[in-house]
């Protein structure tokens, strides 16, 4: 996989990607590579510049230096919409689902990126709420979803863009146990698809069912990158995110 890869052309590549905000430099001199069909993992402490990298990637904020480039050409300083219909999609920390529109009309949202035609949309959404399982859900407004179905919504309205890359951001949060057991299953299913994954999550141990490779920052640099056992061995990662249990480990 590796000689694979080395001569592979990566699908998202990051350049010295670089944002400040007055004198805090948010995400510092971001350097890496992701491959089609990878599942990668983005952790760090909070404030380590997690979602900021997500909001550099899509456009939601223009870098004070560095370049990113999506399947071979540069989107640095293009539009959320003009990176979504390139082929990222992107779920938000804060779910925010439209309230008063039902499940089927908040998917066929996400679907309207890449076709006008209202049958289309639909046809797009009820074959992705079936993938996420919220068939049953079709004409329930998303205002009285529970939390782990507004969290596979989110999921849904973003698959729904057709991504080749899918940005998660901490989908797991707020799940119970069972809960978090289904949706790495999804995550996974989506996955074998053939749909890249970069996701941010503090569920340490969901991160490393799901993820090959991890990447770590810490206070915007990245600090560590590797499979999950190097990244929980690394000392450095230890100290600045894992804590002391996993000093011994």
């Amino acid at each position: 996989m590796k000689e694979v890869r080395a001569v592979q052309e990566a699908l998202l590549e990051l350049k010295d990607l670089t944002i400040s905000f007055g004198g805090l430099t948010a995400v510092n001199k971001l350097n890496t590579k992701l491959y089609s069909g990878e599942a990668i993992g983005l952790i760090g402490p909070n404030g380590a510049g997690k979602t900021t990298a997500f909001n550099l990637i899509v456009g939601v904020y223009q870098p004070t230096a560095g370049q990113v480039f999506f399947n071979g050409e540069e989107i640095t300083g293009l539009n959320p919409h003009e990176v979504c219909r390139k082929g990222i999609g992107r779920t938000f920390q804060v779910v925010k689902p439209f309230g008063k529109m039902t499940v089927l009309q908040n998917i066929m949202v996400g679907a309207f990126v890449n076709t006008s035609r209202e049958k289309e949309a639909k046809r797009v959404a009820i074959e992705i709420m079936e993938k996420v399982g919220l068939q049953r859900k079709k004409d329930e407004l998303a205002q009285n979803l529970t939390i782990p179905e507004r969290k596979r919504l989110e999921v849904a309205k973003a698959l729904a863009t057709k991504p080749k890359l899918l940005l998660l951001d901490e989908v797991l949060a707020g799940l119970n146990p069972t809960e978090i057991e289904d949706a790495i299953v999804l995550i996974k299913s989506i996955n074998q698809e053939g749909i890249t994954v970069l996701m941010i999550e503090h569920v340490l141990q969901a991160t490393m069912a799901i993820c090959e490779r991890i990447i770590v920052l810490d206070y915007g640099k990245k600090i560590a990158e590797g499979t999950p056992e190097e990244v929980t061995s690394n000392s450095e990662v230890i100290k600045a995110y894992l804590g002391d249990e996993y000093e011994n480990a």
